[in-house]
């Protein structure tokens, strides 16, 4: 294994190594204005969601690590406290690419990129509005990390108003995941479509998983199931009953008195489609 000292290597390095470990990361297509009105648009891949109540939004517009200078989002940002936060879909990506161009002070990148400047409803900055989701927010602090290039500097951002497309929403109102079509950042000029790689998994919110650690020592220790098979086996509230497991044999009496390895294997089958309840039932069959 690779151990790396952050001190003992090039900030480049280091930032090379940071963004191919952490993504992907969504993408903040950041609008501002400066003291004069004159608009800019950039996108950060130092971005999430921190909260719900009050709504906040970080991103970070780090110092260049090549000569150490700021970033006109964020003295745009420092100067006005106002921000729009765009979000990235498919069908922009190529042209938000083309905006994050180091275009010299005044410069408009929402001609440059061929965007439509949106007028916001609460703050001065425009909206993205080819973006399917739009946030209006005030800036309400900014932590800076550091002096030197490379060093962050956290937006903190209070949402004031949130523009939903109506074309991302599913039919209950929430916003649809494929249809809404995210793309996100990974290291070097890699990207990542969302919808491309979607999987579902139970959250374990609503009830108390068993855990790894109550699993049969032979469960835990097979040479086919996988660690995350073992995490949802784990993740079941209880165990079928006696009744259901003889019920369950009867409709499928192939899996009675199988090896283990076969035995196993079965309940990889049905683990790959969630069906954790069956793979037990597998398991629990004499």
């Amino acid at each position: 294994m690779l151990s790396i000292n952050p001190q003992e290597i090039s900030t480049k390095k280091l930032h090379s190594y940071l963004l191919g470990a952490v993504a992907p990361r969504p993408i903040a297509f950041a609008s501002t204005v400066d003291r004069d009105g004159n608009p800019n648009l950039s996108p950060f891949s130092f971005f999430n969601v921190f909260g719900a109540n009050p709504p906040i939004l970080i991103f970070s517009p780090a110092r260049r690590v090549k000569n150490n200078t700021t970033k006109h989002t964020l003295d745009n940002a420092l100067a006005t406290k106002q921000v729009v936060i765009n979000v990235v879909n498919y069908a922009i990506v190529q042209q938000m690419s083309l905006s994050s161009s180091d275009y010299p002070q005044g410069v408009n990148e929402f001609e440059k990129a061929g965007f439509t400047m949106l007028p916001s409803e609460k703050i001065q900055p425009f909206r993205v509005a080819e973006s399917p989701v739009q946030f209006e927010c005030k800036v309400n602090d900014v932590i800076f990390t550091g002096e030197k290039g490379g060093a962050g500097n956290l937006i903190v951002c209070e949402v004031l108003k949130i523009h939903i497309s109506d074309q991302v929403l599913a039919d209950d109102g929430s916003i649809d995941q494929h249809k809404i079509d995210l793309v996100a950042r990974a290291g070097g000029s890699f990207y990542t479509r969302a919808r491309d790689g979607f999987f579902e998994i139970p959250k374990p919110i609503t009830t108390i998983g068993i855990g790894v650690d109550a699993l049969p020592i032979e469960i835990k220790n097979s040479k086919v199931l996988t660690g995350n098979n073992l995490g949802l086996l784990g993740n079941i509230a209880q165990l079928p009953t006696q009744e259901a497991v003889n019920n369950f044999g009867k409709e499928h009496p192939k899996f009675i008195g199988l090896e283990t390895t076969k035995k196993h294997t079965f309940v990889q089958e049905y683990l790959k489609n969630n069906d954790v309840e069956s793979a037990w039932k597998v398991l629990l069959l004499n």
